[in-house]
């Protein structure tokens, strides 16, 4: 059966030239007649589309226009039309952040990569951390915190020293950002049944923002964070290049010496 796409592309030249010639090799319709939606861009604008559009339920094909492009896959002009009807599916889970900030306001939104915790100032920020009201950490003197899912693992996580988590492993990364106190922790997995709350322990002298993915709430007080499985994204991979072995081979990658 012939599929029907639905473009949506951010505004670069690179973008912009492979619109131009995936009009000619596919058929293009409204979000509405869609069977698969075509994502042109970088990782960010993923995400950004992908929160937008996900109550659609369709499946999203990301071809990369932007830098590493972990969520997407490689333009391939002579196989295209190809990769896009023998894509393999995977479905993943969102975290749900709920903020309250110091004027008890309550913010929501979701984060595909990971819930960033981080200082507002030049202070440290003082935090503590549970996971089902058990102590993970009863202070934590850092830049702040990240709590990510398996698909965000190779994110800011990893730059932050943090664990790579296989897809199926049913678990969150909670990793510190420049642990001052104690110095020496490195952070924690923990389950993603898991309902991970940290607490700012002094607000008006540390102020600390939280963002979800792209999305942030600043002067928050408290954080909630657990996966949301009510909501899953279907994102679609070229047969060769499936998100399990990007993981893979970023767990398997050595760092080389550009000097």
């Amino acid at each position: 059966m012939k599929k029907n796409f639905y473009l949506v592309f951010d505004k670069t030249k690179a973008s912009l030239k492979i619109k131009s010639l995936l009009t000619k090799k596919v058929n293009i319709t409204t979000l509405k007649k869609c069977d698969v939606i075509i994502v042109l861009g970088g990782d960010g604008f993923m995400l950004q589309t992908l929160k937008k559009l996900y109550k659609l339920k369709k499946p999203f094909y990301g071809i990369n226009s932007g830098n590493y492009g972990f969520l997407m896959n490689k333009f391939s002009n002579e196989n295209i039309v190809k990769n896009l009807n023998i894509s393999n599916n995977i479905k993943i889970y969102p975290l749900q952040m709920i903020v309250t900030n110091k004027n008890n306001q309550i913010k929501k939104s979701i984060a595909i990569n990971e819930v960033s915790i981080l200082r507002q100032s030049k202070q440290a920020s003082s935090i503590s951390i549970t996971a089902n009201k058990k102590n993970i950490i009863k202070n934590l003197i850092s830049d702040g915190v990240l709590v990510s899912t398996p698909a965000g693992s190779t994110a800011y996580n990893l730059s932050a020293h943090g664990p790579i988590l296989h897809l199926d492993s049913r678990k969150l990364a909670v990793t510190p950002i420049s642990p001052f106190r104690p110095r020496r922790w490195k952070g924690t997995i923990v389950s993603d049944k898991s309902k991970v709350l940290i607490k700012n322990l002094d607000v008006s002298k540390r102020p600390i923002s939280a963002v979800a993915d792209n999305f942030e709430v600043r002067n928050a007080k408290t954080i909630k964070i657990y996966a949301n499985k009510k909501i899953s994204f279907e994102l679609l991979y070229d047969k060769n290049n499936s998100l399990h072995k990007k993981i893979n081979i970023e767990q398997l990658r050595k760092e080389t010496n550009t000097n």
